[in-house]
């Protein structure tokens, strides 16, 4: 909005009465789909967005850009021996075919698609109650619509805000309780090391990892935990400052793991939303596969040369815990009074994890779907010709079948952003998402079927965890991995139960 005022140079800026200045980037698309009364302004924002970059804007148009990369990528698989780019993604990756991905995907959607199509109804019923002028006739949503009603029914449903979540989650407190959780589950201690290693600002923690049994200093990771937005990019990750490798003589590897949490403000410490404390387990988890392989060939230790579609099973695994009760309780109380976390509040996060899970779900698999389809059996030389069908032909017959409640309009032209997989590295491996959270949900259910409150078996659970998933690296096919621990092949049924979709 200021930026506003500065170019027409002229009046005042009040956050009350405006004037507001609403743009394409995500934070304020979101932010105005999910809230912005207006149904009209919803309206436009919304047609705007989806045709960003297509030959309905006026200076750029990705759509012969969109067919370029497809005929390269098709031409170099043919080079290299392959029917079709899918294919050779595909050879490098935990999934063996794309019929395997295919199949995973219609288990999930015979599940997801009743349930999204129920919550669908749920969202418009709350519409028409809320305004019986515009929506009393109308028998479905458009899509302008369905996100900003949907976060109403949250509201109505749950009547929780991450804000009043915050003073039971101080950094200090959720780092103890995630330190204890592998301490109690993977028998390593991580204590920290202030002073032992340099770091670059003082916000940055430097921790050592020892094995219980043996007291052995067995890896170190740094921790940056703190937004610093003049400086340091947005975002979690983590990566790799000294890998295990027997070839230089590094036998402790060290992480580098990284958050843009809220910095500490005078006494008050860093206070976390929860999903800010799903983020830390879930870097920590991608932490622990790097630290605790035993694998001494650095090409191949920790993380490197795990499948794509793979990586993010640990990372994955461990956001689970976030919603196990002792593991939860063990660090979520009041920064100030020491109280626990309310009883109910912990129960609304639990039922929040599965609101609208049908609709992420169905809508995943269309991305990893359509994904694969564009290529594997798409013609984008027919499609350049005018004598096949145009990539956005394809996504409407994908919706058909992941997406019928919600169909695209006529001008979506959303895949001329879809950068996931035209400019970044999930060109025919979108189905990795879906495909790690069904590892890591099948993981995790291990230890359910032991019982989560069963702490010898627990144990026992987790330190077969560590002694395959942790430690193998990318010297052992995935699936192999997996099989050592689970004694099995995955299947979805635990992510469809974690997902209230069984």
């Amino acid at each position: 909005a200021q930026a506003h005022i500065q170019a027409v140079g002229e009046g005042e800026m009040d956050p009350e009465k405006g004037p507001w200045r609403i743009t394409l980037d995500m934070p304020s698309y979101i932010a105005v789909m999910s809230h912005l009364p207006d149904r009209e302004i919803r309206e436009k924002v919304y047609r705007a967005y989806l045709t960003r970059a297509s030959e309905f804007s006026e200076d750029k148009n990705n759509v012969p850009i969109l067919l370029e990369i497809l005929k390269l990528k098709g031409k170099m698989s043919k080079l290299l021996g392959f029917d079709n780019y899918a294919e050779q993604s595909l050879a490098a990756k935990m999934a063996p075919s794309v019929e395997a991905v295919g199949e995973l995907s219609d288990l999930i959607l015979e599940k997801a698609l009743p349930a999204a199509e129920k919550e669908l109804a749920e969202i418009t019923a709350l519409a028409k109650d809320m305004q019986p002028d515009v929506y009393a006739n109308v028998d479905k949503l458009m899509p302008w619509d369905t996100t900003f009603f949907s976060e109403r029914l949250k509201e109505k449903t749950f009547d929780l805000s991450e804000e009043e979540l915050r003073p039971y989650f101080a950094l200090p407190n959720v780092l103890d309780g995630m330190f204890g959780l592998v301490k109690r589950i993977f028998n390593v201690e991580v204590r920290e090391a202030k002073g032992e290693a340099e770091v670059w600002h003082p916000d940055v923690g430097f921790y050592n990892v020892y094995d219980v049994d043996s007291e052995k200093h067995i890896a170190s990771f740094y921790l940056d935990p703190y937004s610093r937005p003049e400086n340091k990019r947005g975002g979690a990750w983590m990566d790799v400052c000294i890998g295990k490798s027997e070839a230089v003589n590094r036998d402790i590897p060290v992480a580098y793991l990284t958050c843009n949490g809220s910095p500490a403000v005078g006494d008050t410490p860093s206070l976390m939303s929860f999903r800010e404390v799903e983020t830390l387990f879930h870097e920590f988890g991608h932490g622990l596969q790097h630290m605790l392989t035993t694998v001494n060939e650095g090409d191949v230790a920790g993380i490197n040369g795990v499948e794509w579609d793979a990586v993010e099973l640990p990372s994955q695994f461990m956001e689970n815990w976030c919603y196990d009760r002792p593991t939860v309780y063990g660090f979520a109380k009041h920064y100030e009074t020491g109280e626990p976390l309310p009883d109910d509040k912990f129960q609304k996060l639990c039922e929040q994890k599965t609101f609208n899970a049908g609709m992420m779900s169905c809508r995943q698999l269309l991305f990893g779907q359509l994904d694969i389809e564009l290529y594997s059996n798409f013609d984008a030389e027919a499609a350049e010709s005018g004598e096949g069908e145009s990539v956005f032909d394809v996504q409407r017959r994908m919706a058909q079948k992941y997406t019928p409640y919600s169909m695209p309009l006529e001008e979506d032209r959303f895949l001329c952003t879809f950068g996931h997989i035209f400019a970044g590295g999930y060109s025919a491996g979108y189905y990795s998402y879906k495909w790690a959270e069904v590892m890591s949900a099948d993981a995790f259910g291990a230890f359910e079927d032991v019982g989560l409150d069963n702490e010898e078996a627990v144990k026992e659970v987790g330190m077969k965890f560590r002694n395959t998933v942790l430690s193998l690296g990318g010297g052992v096919p995935p699936m192999e991995v997996f099989e050592q621990f689970r004694g099995r092949q995955p299947t979805p049924d635990a992510l469809l139960r974690h997902n209230g979709l069984a």
